[in-house]
């Protein structure tokens, strides 16, 4: 009987021990299930910060570019013709006139308050300059000076047997409105490329350097016009 009762004892011990085993195996299984999920959520969660921090950097970068280093701009108005048209996108360099002075020939865009909105003009004359615009000749500290860019307007108006610039009272420089022939200090000397059609410098004055917006370097809508604007 003792015997017997001894070998009952220890069989249940043995199956209190294999459940304990079993229990305790079952639990091991339940952790090692939800490991994989816990690092899934965890990797997500990493990768939608990653996603955040980028696109935070890019709106930066974009807020940094279009007011410090380059700005849109659409042309309205015939007064660049043929060297724009209204309706065309340009990106206009911020920065360039930050490292160095505008130079004769290059498309500058500008602020002009009395307006109330910006002009996209060509430099004629930077401070300094003695310039002199008569007809379709311009004279800069007394030697006359090519305007490549106007080659096909003037050829143009000479095959009809007149002058390319012969619009209105103040078409030359100096003139009535502005007898002074020398640019002065920190200005600059801007007339539009299509000169019977233009408010410009022989309207508006000399134009001050701080109210230079940039320099005009890229159009880039209409698609087919994509192309680096020429200077000078």
């Amino acid at each position: 009987m003792d015997q017997q009762h001894r070998t009952d004892v220890n069989d249940q011990g043995n199956m209190e021990s294999t459940q304990a085993e079993n229990v305790q195996a079952s639990g091991s299984a339940g952790a090692e299930q939800a490991s994989p999920t816990n690092n899934k959520s965890g990797k997500t969660q990493k990768e939608v910060f990653e996603w955040v921090k980028a696109l935070a950097i890019a709106a930066l970068l974009v807020l940094v570019i279009r007011y410090f280093l380059f700005a849109p701009f659409i042309v309205d108005g015939p007064s660049m013709q043929p060297t724009f048209y209204t309706g065309e996108r340009l990106i206009v360099n911020k920065i360039i006139y930050d490292i160095r002075q505008p130079k004769r020939g290059e498309v500058v865009v500008f602020h002009v308050p009395e307006e109330g909105r910006d002009f996209i003009k060509r430099v004629i004359g930077v401070p300094g300059d003695k310039v002199k615009y008569e007809g379709d000749n311009l004279y800069i500290n007394g030697k006359k000076v090519d305007e490549p860019y106007l080659k096909q307007s003037i050829a143009e108006a000479k095959a009809n047997g007149q002058i390319f610039n012969n619009n209105g009272p103040d078409k030359d420089f100096p003139n009535e409105n502005f007898k002074t022939d020398i640019v002065p200090a920190g200005s600059i000397l801007a007339f539009g490329d299509n000169r019977r059609d233009s408010k410009d410098s022989r309207m508006i004055g000399f134009v001050p350097m701080s109210r230079i917006v940039g320099r005009a370097d890229i159009i880039f809508w209409p698609v087919s016009k994509i192309e680096f604007v020429k200077h000078g």
